[in-house]
C-alpha cells in the first residue's frame, strides 16, 4: 500500500498535469476559432473553382486533352499525399488518417499497383515508417507551423506537378480530415491527378434537360482555346484543392486537440478525487491504528 507521502506526491503530480491540459485546451480553442473561420471562408472559392474546371472538362470538345485532365493513359503507379500533423496530443486525428492510408495502400497493392507516398506532417511519417517507409518519396514538415498560407500549398503542388511531369506516377490522391465540428472530423480522399469530373448541379440559368427541353444550350466559345484555358486552370486548381485540404486539416487538428485536452482535464479531475479519497482513508486508518496501539498499551500497564 502506498504511503501518505506517495499519495500526496501523486496528487500534486496529477494536478500539475491537469493545469497543463487545461492550458492546452484553451490555446487549442483559440486556434480552432481562427482555423475554422479560414477553412469555412475558403470553401466557397475552392468549390467554385472545382465546379468551373469540372464544367470546362465535362464540355471539352478539343483534341488532345491536357495530361492533368486526361491522365497518362495508364493505371500502374499511385501517389498518395498523407496530410497529418507535426505534433501529437490531438486524440484520434492522426490515427484515423493513418488507418485510412494503411487500408488504401493494401487495396492498391492487392490490385497489383505500385504505391508512392508523400508525407505532409511528421506524425503520419513516423507512424507508417516501420510498415511503409520504403514507399516514401518525400517528407514535408512544419507546413504552416506559424500561419498556414497558400504558399505552403504551392510547395506541395509544385512537388506534385514536377513528379507528374517526370512520369513518376499515373494517379495522385490526397487524404485529410474534413472539419465538421470540434468532435467530428471526416477522413476524406480526393483525387488530384487526373482531374476527377464530378456531376455539377444545374444552375437556374442552365436548367437540366428534360423531355420538354429538346434543344441543348448553345456551346461556349473560348478565347483563348479550350486547351489553353484548361492548361492554365488545372495546375492552379491542384494548388487550391491542396490548400483547402491543409486548411480543413488545421481546423480538424485543433478541434481534435481541444476535445482531447478537455477529456484529459476531466479525467485528471476524476483521478484527483479518487486519490484524495484514498489518501483520506489511508490517513484515517493510520490514525485509528495509532489510537488502538495507545489504548492497548494503556490497558497493558
Amino acid at each position: 500500500m502506498p504511503s501518505l507521502k506517495d499519495l500526496k506526491n501523486r496528487i500534486k503530480s496529477v494536478r500539475s498535469t491537469q493545469k497543463i491540459t487545461k492550458a492546452m485546451k484553451m490555446v487549442a480553442a483559440a486556434k480552432l476559432r481562427r482555423a475554422r473561420e479560414a477553412a469555412e471562408a475558403a470553401r466557397p472559392y475552392t468549390e467554385a473553382l472545382e465546379a468551373l474546371v469540372g464544367r470546362l472538362a465535362a464540355g471539352y470538345t478539343g483534341g488532345t486533352a491536357p495530361p492533368l485532365f486526361g491522365g497518362t493513359g495508364r493505371d500502374d503507379t499511385h501517389l498518395l499525399i498523407i496530410a497529418t500533423s507535426d505534433r501529437g496530443l490531438c486524440g484520434a486525428f492522426n490515427g484515423s488518417i493513418v488507418r485510412a492510408t494503411r487500408k488504401k495502400i493494401r487495396e492498391l497493392q492487392g490490385q497489383g499497383k505500385k504505391v508512392k507516398l508523400i508525407f505532409v506532417g511528421r506524425k503520419g511519417a513516423d507512424i507508417l515508417a516501420s510498415e511503409f517507409g520504403g514507399l516514401a518519396v518525400e517528407k514535408m514538415t512544419d507546413i504552416g507551423r506559424r500561419k498556414l498560407a497558400y504558399t505552403d500549398a504551392e510547395k506541395v503542388a509544385a512537388s506534385l506537378l514536377t513528379r507528374f511531369e517526370a512520369g513518376e506516377f499515373d494517379y495522385a490522391h490526397i487524404v485529410y480530415n474534413r472539419f465538421r465540428s470540434a468532435i467530428t472530423q471526416i477522413v476524406t480522399w480526393q483525387q488530384l491527378i487526373p482531374l476527377s469530373v464530378k456531376p455539377v448541379a444545374p444552375t437556374p440559368e442552365e436548367p437540366m434537360l428534360t423531355h420538354h427541353h429538346a434543344t441543348p444550350p448553345a456551346p461556349y466559345e473560348y478565347e483563348p482555346e479550350e486547351e489553353d484555358v484548361l492548361a492554365a486552370l488545372l495546375p492552379r486548381n491542384i494548388g487550391v484543392q491542396i490548400y483547402r485540404a491543409l486548411l480543413e486539416n488545421a481546423a480538424s487538428e485543433q478541434g481534435a486537440r481541444m476535445t482531447a485536452m478537455d477529456n484529459a482535464t476531466r479525467n485528471a479531475g476524476d483521478m484527483i478525487k479518487r486519490l484524495n479519497l484514498k489518501y483520506n482513508r489511508t490517513r484515517q486508518a493510520a490514525i485509528t491504528k495509532e489510537l488502538i496501539e495507545i489504548i492497548s498499551g494503556a490497558e497493558a500497564v
